[in-house]
């Protein structure tokens, strides 16, 4: 039977299976990113789903429950099994240890951050960050690129990781670092405010009435807002001399966008890496996290103690208390469903994704492109579509 710290858990970087021992209401509220939720009176039935081939690392509340259910599962032949010490309340303990000790010494705190970056995040976070760069070609010579920021994990990431890339010699570009305030209430603005001095982002900071205007929008208050944002975005960048919006969308924004279009937009389209703006010409949007994945990115932030905003205006935080917006999202329930199929086959995110970059248009009975509709028929008699 074998038994690791958290820190173990954290340095180790090769592929594994963390699985959640404790009952499912308490898996919901909060986890250990990355982990999957087996309770332990259900896990033995689940061992068919379980690998053999790498680490397995159980979490329950305290600890013991999960050593036991490591010395179970390595006497049915699985290889290597930890139960984590301490379980779930230990790691709440120590995220509290590293969030106080950001609170007493902000300097360090900026440096652990944009360390665990560079070192124990490179495979993950970093590598991903500058392949998505340059595989799409967001950065030229002489850019100047506002950094969007929201005051959630994946913004203030995508700050951290543009001063970085400055830091370490690429200095062909110049960046802004930007908050639009759309009307959050004093707790929430404090808290942007204080990420932001703790993590040593020099931000611009801009009101708008966006949440004022949609509040008393029926229909659709969100995608309203959301394009609201864009444009207020694009023309504060176009103030500061800006040429590019950069924006912290991630890898699981695009496959979700992807199964979307297809389960209720009746379409495949994606959410492409980089686009120019119809409505300012001359700007361009980049989303430079577009290779990485939401659980890394969790995982950086809960490493290193960090509390972010969720989106706060006033639509979510009403209906926050009844954990209506969530469950009524249709993106919340394709993520459910996407985690779902990732049980079963662990390839399915990367499927998904991959399914735009392997379109075969031979194969495709209709297709748009820039307003025009093609049909296959057209090109039919010319032996475009056979049997093989």
């Amino acid at each position: 039977m074998a038994i690791c710290t958290i820190e173990t858990l954290e340095n180790d970087s090769r592929e594994k299976m963390i699985i959640d021992l404790r009952a499912d209401a308490e898996f919901v509220k909060e986890s250990y990113p990355g982990s999957v939720n087996y309770p332990a009176d259900e896990l033995m039935a689940h061992t068919a789903q379980l690998p053999k081939d790498r680490p397995i690392y159980l979490m329950c509340y305290t600890g013991v429950s999960a050593a036991e259910m490591a010395e179970d599962l390595e006497n049915l032949g699985f290889r290597e099994v930890y139960g984590i010490e301490g379980g779930f309340r230990g790691y709440r303990k120590l995220m509290l240890q590293r969030y106080m000790a950001a609170q007493e010494n902000p300097a360090r705190k900026a440096q652990d951050v944009e360390r665990s970056i560079i070192k124990k995040f490179k495979k993950e976070i970093w590598r991903k960050f500058t392949k998505a760069i340059n595989e799409y070609e967001m950065i030229q010579d002489g850019d100047k690129i506002a950094v969007c920021i929201s005051g959630g994990k994946d913004s203030m990431l995508l700050a951290k990781l543009f001063q970085e890339l400055y830091r370490h010699g690429r200095h062909n570009f110049e960046v802004e670092y930007i908050v639009m305030n759309p009307g959050y209430n004093k707790l929430n603005e404090d808290t942007i405010l204080e990420n932001a001095r703790m993590l040593g982002v020099p931000i611009h900071v801009f009101k708008t009435e966006i949440f004022n205007i949609v509040a008393d929008e029926e229909e659709s208050p969100c995608y309203l807002c959301a394009r609201m944002r864009r444009g207020y975005l694009y023309a504060k960048a176009k103030e500061l001399g800006c040429n590019k919006i950069a924006l912290g969308h991630h890898f699981d924004d695009v496959i979700e966008t992807i199964l979307m279009g297809m389960l209720y937009g009746s379409q495949i389209q994606t959410m492409m890496p980089k686009l120019h703006s119809t409505n300012f010409p001359g700007m361009e949007l980049i989303r430079p996290m577009y290779l990485i994945h939401e659980a890394d990115i969790i995982h950086w932030m809960k490493y290193n103690g960090l509390h972010f905003i969720q989106c706060a205006c006033r639509f979510t935080e009403a209906q926050a208390s009844r954990e209506e917006h969530e469950k009524d999202s249709k993106r919340a329930e394709v993520k459910a469903l996407i985690k779902e199929l990732a049980k079963i086959n662990p390839y399915v995110p990367m499927n998904i994704f991959r399914s735009v970059e392997n379109v075969n248009l031979s194969t495709v009975i209709q297709y748009k492109k820039d307003g025009v509709k093609h049909h296959f028929l057209e090109t039919y008699d010319e032996g475009d579509a056979s049997e093989a």
